[in-house]
């Protein structure tokens, strides 16, 4: 692996100032954000999705090094002469803190010592930029779905979250794969009706064909994040399909059931929403809301964790 050039040293009299580098990974988009030493946002940007799981496999750690690679090369090209990255809080989906080759391999590309490069679950540092540890419950779906609690001790506390295959109920893949299972279905049933489908003529018209084989080859051979945006074909015709309609508010029922088992673990707080699926259709968040046993108002909060990680992380720094 060919490091990247690291920045030009300096005197102490002309030292660029520290930077902290905060990532939010996630399976669609991959965001980054750099905060200044007074707390301020002075760069931030987006690349290719990546998950922590990547790092097992051979083509999935050349993946992960090209996306971190670029990620980096665009945070620095960013920042110019304005300082030098210093701390990193980076959060991944699919993170096993027990194995540390993520950390290796970002170390190694931002030529940082390992103990300076500080990795979580992507949940974890989504909820402190939401909340305060104890004060409420995140409710996190995008290409997969999660609910958290950091209690006042700061242990961390989950509900859902256990991938694709066992459940991720009310996320973008659970959008998408609902609709490819009713169309399918049907058309086992009655070959050639997802001509009268406008929730299969745009999911279909999305994977490029209405041929089996070539749905079969979308499925196993797409990402997760690719499978995901599928919802917004899903999305974009709930309002004239009834189907699709209802596969949406099933969807927020998921996502309500996510922090109802929160609420009967630890009681009645606050919950928000964060995530892309909360803008894929109105009647997601209805009906999350409507199935909440929480008392309190739920709110909707935009995702941006990628800055909340870079503040904690020039907060390490000083």
């Amino acid at each position: 692996m060919m490091p990247l050039p690291s920045p030009s040293l300096s005197t102490p009299q002309t030292r660029l100032p520290a930077l902290g580098l905060g990532i939010d990974a996630g399976g669609t988009a991959s965001r980054w954000a750099l905060a200044n030493e007074r707390g301020e946002i002075v760069a931030h940007g987006q690349v290719a999705g990546m998950t922590a799981l990547q790092v097992n496999t051979d083509a999935g750690r050349a993946t992960l090094q090209k996306t971190l690679t670029e990620l980096v090369q665009a945070a620095r090209l960013a920042t110019a002469n304005l300082g030098v990255i210093e701390q990193v809080q980076a959060g991944f989906t699919g993170f096993d803190p027990s194995n540390p080759a993520l950390t290796k391999l970002l170390a190694a590309i931002l030529q940082l010592p390992a103990p300076q490069i500080h990795i979580t679950n992507d949940i974890e540092v989504a909820y402190l930029d939401v909340f305060q540890a104890g004060e409420g419950y995140l409710v996190y779906a995008g290409t997969g779905s999660i609910a958290a609690y950091i209690d006042p001790s700061g242990s961390f506390h989950r509900a859902g979250g256990r991938g694709s295959i066992v459940d991720d109920g009310g996320s973008g893949y659970w959008i998408a794969r609902e609709a490819l299972r009713h169309i399918w279905r049907t058309e086992d049933e009655a070959p050639g009706s997802w001509q009268n489908s406008p929730m299969a003529k745009a999911v279909l018209a999305h994977i490029g064909s209405d041929d089996w084989q070539v749905s079969r080859s979308f499925i196993t051979q797409s990402s997760r994040g690719e499978m995901g945006k599928l919802a917004l074909a899903v999305a974009s015709v709930a309002d004239h399909d009834p189907l699709a309609l209802n596969i949406l508010q099933q969807a927020g029922q998921e996502l309500a059931r996510l922090a109802n088992a929160l609420c009967r673990r630890f009681g009645d707080k606050p919950v928000a929403l964060a995530g892309r699926v909360q803008e894929l259709h109105p009647a997601i968040v209805l009906s999350m809301q409507a199935h909440l046993n929480s008392q309190q108002p739920l709110q909707l909060r935009t995702n941006l964790a990628h800055m909340g990680a870079a503040k904690m992380a020039i907060k390490r720094h000083q």
